[in-house]
């Protein structure tokens, strides 16, 4: 038979975190009391006043379809959201709502790249950035976040790595796996390299809410009008809200580039689930109380088990600024084990402790492992006792 798999899926790289969750599926079914650091989204309900909208709107009847880029309303309430927390405006022809933020990139990377375009990615990265930029012909130019400088790359480095062929360089911060946010110094000498070398910057700002310690988000895009015009940002209501199952992202920045993923949109979804739009809107037009308890509860639990992780033998850890990842390099801990890598430490600690946690070789960081706090505190400590008692135990 000829061969009917397409060679853009062929090329994709199967997630690293599939055998560990599927083997904590598994030990769970046989009884096992496996607790699983896995977890990418909130361990909190919707808000109810969400949900209340949402069903009020099926009630209604907005179960139609919507404009491909979102409903005005919802546009419109993205465009305040962020005059109220970037100071910056956009107009609607400057915004588009899809089907949840990694929608959102994908719709992105298919509207501006062409076969051979680069892109720049951090280490670490948030898995799905490299296979997004492959999808759509591109190819990822992987640069190095060095742990001394708390897994953040430079502009030197963006510098160094531009090309002829380098079309945009992606920002994640807060980040997804390290929780490092950037400062306003940092993403000024970022920028202007940017646009020194005529770089889109793809600024992903999807745990804007979640930041601790005082550390304060500043997006690239309200830095000047120069920037702004040289950025796309990316954001949604999954980890502000904790909506991860609704599914709506959004992105601001140039009309023509916005266009073209609006196109692309109306070709493939249509528009963003119009229950789920309803939502966020409520999410952003109602009241906001429940993301600061979130942000505390998150901060609590992180302040209480983050020195406990850092004493781990073999452990090093730098304490994070944002989202809900702990990111400890564990190599020392993993050779301590008599393993010659991290993943196959992880493989283990599921396997006699009974803890998931995903290997850093899915972020390009194979030296460390990722660990949510997006769960309840006692469990939390559980697993960090059982990790603690595992390798004193295992050690040679």
């Amino acid at each position: 038979m000829r061969e009917l798999l397409a060679d853009r899926v062929k090329s994709l790289t199967p997630s690293t975190t599939l055998a560990i969750t599927a083997k904590a599926k598994e030990l769970k079914a046989e009884g096992k009391d496996v607790i699983g650091l896995g977890a990418g989204e909130p361990d909190f309900n919707t808000p109810e006043h969400i949900i209340e909208a949402a069903y009020e709107s099926m009630k209604s009847g907005e179960t139609k379809y919507t404009p491909a880029a979102g409903t005005v309303a919802l546009k419109q309430a993205v465009a305040d959201k962020f005059k109220k927390d970037q100071h910056i405006t956009y107009d609607l022809p400057e915004i588009f709502v899809g089907s949840g933020a990694k929608h959102v990139l994908y719709c992105l990377f298919q509207a501006i790249l062409n076969d051979g375009d680069e892109v720049i990615i951090p280490t670490p990265y948030w898995v799905s950035y490299p296979e997004q930029v492959k999808l759509a012909g591109g190819k990822p130019v992987i640069v190095e976040g060095k742990e001394s400088n708390d897994y953040k790359i430079t502009a030197e480095q963006i510098a160094e790595a531009a090309g002829p062929n380098t079309k945009a360089v992606i920002l994640n911060s807060p980040s997804n796996p390290t929780g490092m946010v950037y400062t306003k110094e940092e993403l000024s000498l970022i920028g202007q390299t940017c646009m020194d070398k005529g770089l889109l910057i793809v600024s992903d700002e999807i745990y804007e809410k979640l930041l601790y310690g005082g550390t304060e988000h500043v997006s690239i895009a309200e830095i000047s009008p120069e920037l702004k015009e040289q950025t796309m940002i990316v954001n949604g209501v999954s980890k502000s809200h904790s909506m991860t199952g609704w599914r709506i992202g959004y992105a601001a920045g140039r009309a023509d580039i916005i266009k073209a993923m609006t196109n692309l949109a109306s070709h493939s979804t249509s528009n963003p689930t119009t229950t789920a739009q309803f939502g966020a809107l409520a999410a952003y037009n109602g009241p906001q109380d429940a993301v600061e308890e979130m942000r505390q509860a998150f901060e609590s639990r992180l302040n209480k088990v983050y020195d406990k992780v850092n004493n781990i033998e073999g452990f090093r850890c730098i304490k994070p600024q944002g989202a809900f990842y702990l990111f400890p390099n564990v190599k020392e801990a993993a050779a301590l084990c008599g393993f010659d890598s991290v993943d196959e430490f992880a493989k283990d600690l599921l396997s006699e402790a009974n803890v998931a946690v995903i290997p850093g070789s899915g972020f390009g960081s194979p030296d460390n492992i990722r660990l949510s706090y997006a769960t309840d505190l006692e469990s939390l400590e559980k697993a960090i006792s059982r990790i603690s008692s595992y390798v004193e135990n295992k050690k040679r």
